[in-house]
C-alpha cells in the first residue's frame, strides 16, 4: 500500500473533568502535532497517491475550527471528554468527509486514513480506518 502523510500543529485549551485524569482536570493548553496518512492501493496515472497540497488544506481545514479554541465551549464537544484519542477521530471523520467530497484530487482512490497526534516528543495517539 502506498501513502502520502502531511503534518500540521494545533494549540487548543481543554479540560478532563474526572478522576482519572489528574492534574489534566483542571484547564490546561496543548499543542499537539498532527500527521495525517492517506493510503491508496495504487499510484494514479501522474504516480501520486494524493495531491499533496489538496492534502495539506485539508488538514488545515479540519484544524482550523480547533485553533486557539477552548475545546469545553465546543458545542459539538459538550459532555466529551476530548482526549487526544477522541480528537484524532475527530479529525479523521472531517479527513474522511473530504476525501469522500473529492477534494483531494485522488479520484477516489483513498482507501485508509490514520490521524496521530503528538502530546509530546514522549506520548502519541493515532485513529485509521479504512474509506
Amino acid at each position: 500500500m502506498f501513502a502520502v502523510e502531511v503534518r500540521d500543529h494545533v494549540m487548543i485549551a481543554h479540560s478532563l473533568p474526572s478522576p482519572v485524569f489528574g492534574p489534566a482536570q483542571g484547564m490546561h493548553g496543548a499543542t499537539f502535532v498532527v500527521d495525517a496518512a492517506f493510503f491508496t492501493g495504487d499510484l494514479d496515472a501522474n504516480g501520486l497517491v494524493v495531491d499533496i497540497g489538496l492534502a495539506t488544506e485539508a488538514l488545515q481545514d479540519a484544524l482550523q475550527p480547533l485553533r486557539y479554541a477552548n475545546l469545553d465551549e465546543v458545542p459539538a464537544f459538550r459532555g466529551k471528554f476530548t482526549t487526544t484519542e477522541f480528537l484524532c477521530r475527530h479529525i479523521f471523520d472531517q479527513l474522511a468527509a473530504a476525501a469522500r467530497g473529492g477534494r483531494l484530487g485522488d479520484g477516489g482512490r483513498v482507501a485508509k486514513i490514520r490521524v496521530q497526534l503528538h502530546e509530546s516528543h514522549v506520548a502519541r495517539a493515532w485513529y485509521e480506518a479504512a474509506l
